[in-house]
């Protein structure tokens, strides 16, 4: 039997130097965000992690430019710069990005650009995979250090105090869901009512990193997410306060209420607000108040991981509740606490001890 030679069949072998040379297909975007709105449709990316995808990649649309998204408030409703998907094969668009990065990264914390880095290098493995893009424009940015972790665990009386506190429904269950749960604030803001079990008092989140998780609460939860839902079936647990502009993404509204998902941003903007009283007790003025600051979201994922190593939790159990892929990384919870540790010492006062003898 004749054997075609591969020149016959017309294949290209490529040697190793050019294997990651991938030839442009004909179904690539003018536009770049049409390329990362087919990203986010066809990757297999969860509906309740697109939105945070969705911001991360826009942010590059600015930076390629030359550009700084803006911050905060002023980037609701701001209009994003189009950029051709072609120019990202551009070498002048790769330094472009580079040094918008580097600016970046000066202007909002490590963990924020690091995100939005390891998202777009996603996005960017998928459209190479496609044939959409030959080259990396992105590839000799580096992840920044994030700074060290000096979070502080709230003690259990400050955590009745809050509990204590004059706060709406809403607050009060997300603020229990992330002390019970042991949760970053993100994975529980993410949650909509389909990703609930409430019978086994656990749900569905997509965790740091893309993994799909399985997480558990308890009573305090239980007690108080019914009153939040109030029989809703369907969208965001957690929503805003208003409607939802007509540019929100579909995922992220109640088709009920018609309010969107409540962000991260305002979540943790009204949680060091109300507490700014309950962490400085001896300061009444406002203004002094406001200099000083409040309680931050993660403190609750620290104070209940930081609780339950107190209590004596394995360390297998604790990485399941902290969903940590390493050991090294529960060592900041592994510091007790200014009571567990006076608790501590006056069980083993001598003096104490011959008293219960």
């Amino acid at each position: 039997m004749y054997a075609f030679t591969a020149a016959e069949a017309g294949i290209q072998i490529m040697s190793a130097s050019t294997a990651d040379v991938i030839p442009l297909g004909q179904d690539r975007p003018q536009i770049y965000g049409e390329a990362e709105e087919a990203y986010l449709r066809s990757a297999g990316i969860g509906e309740s992690s697109q939105r945070i995808y969705r911001i991360s990649l826009t942010t590059w649309a600015w930076l390629a430019c030359g550009q700084q998204p803006p911050l905060g408030k002023y980037r609701r409703g701001a209009q994003v710069p189009t950029v051709w998907f072609a120019a990202l094969a551009d070498p002048a668009t790769a330094d472009l990005l580079a040094a918008a990065f580097v600016e970046r990264a000066r202007l909002v914390d490590a963990d924020t650009v690091n995100r939005e880095l390891s998202i777009m290098k996603a996005a960017i493995g998928w459209w190479r995979a496609r044939g959409w893009l030959a080259a990396n424009p992105i590839a000799g940015i580096e992840r920044r250090p994030a700074p060290p972790d000096r979070t502080k665990a709230l003690s259990r009386d400050q955590l009745a105090a809050l509990s204590d506190l004059k706060a709406g429904i809403r607050e009060k269950t997300l603020w229990k869901m992330l002390y019970e749960i042991c949760a970053r604030a993100q994975e529980i803001l993410t949650l909509d009512i389909a990703d609930l079990l409430p019978a086994d008092k656990r749900a569905r989140i997509i965790s740091k990193g893309g993994a799909t998780d399985w997480v558990h609460w308890q009573s305090g939860t239980a007690q108080l997410l019914p009153r939040l839902l109030k029989g809703r079936t369907r969208g965001p647990v957690f929503l805003t306060d208003r409607k939802a502009p007509a540019r929100t993404p579909t995922t992220d509204v109640c088709k009920i209420t018609g309010r969107g998902r409540l962000s991260y941003r305002r979540a943790a903007e009204l949680f060091e607000t109300l507490t700014r009283p309950l962490a400085h007790p001896g300061i009444i003025d406002a203004a002094e108040l406001e200099l000083r600051g409040g309680w931050t979201l993660h403190q609750l994922r620290h104070s209940a991981l930081t609780h339950e190593a107190e209590d004596g939790t394995n360390t297998p159990t604790l990485l399941a509740r902290s969903r940590h892929a390493s050991v090294r990384s529960l060592a900041r919870y592994a510091r007790p606490g200014v009571d567990a540790v006076a608790d501590h010492v006056a069980s083993r006062d001598p003096a104490a001890r011959r008293r219960s003898i």
